[in-house]
């Protein structure tokens, strides 16, 4: 089944993997606060304006993102775990480090 996500919305799927922060100490994604990473699975057009034109999305499909830990709804897409959730609720996109 495949979704396409309305507005400002993204599918994502929900990634377990740890964090870790710029002192080196790894946050275990089980942590009752630690926030949510995923892969942006599907990403809408952009939400509408009053004046007839599309915001433009930061976010797109392939970003590995970190998410609020309550944000969005979860749905279950093809038998995996997903979230579709506002591109407002993101955190930050992930980027590989260099070297």
């Amino acid at each position: 089944m495949k979704m396409k996500p309305l507005e400002d919305r993204l599918l994502v799927k929900v990634t377990a993997a740890d964090l870790k922060t710029p002192g080196g100490v790894i946050i275990p994604t089980d942590s009752a606060d630690a926030p949510d990473t995923g892969l942006v699975i599907e990403a809408g057009p952009g939400k509408m304006l009053e004046t007839g034109k599309r915001t433009k999305m930061v976010v797109k499909k392939g970003d590995t993102i970190l998410f609020a830990l309550h944000a969005g709804s979860d749905v279950i897409i093809d038998g995996e775990k997903c979230r579709v959730l506002h591109e407002t609720d993101i955190l930050g996109i992930m980027e590989p480090e260099n070297g």
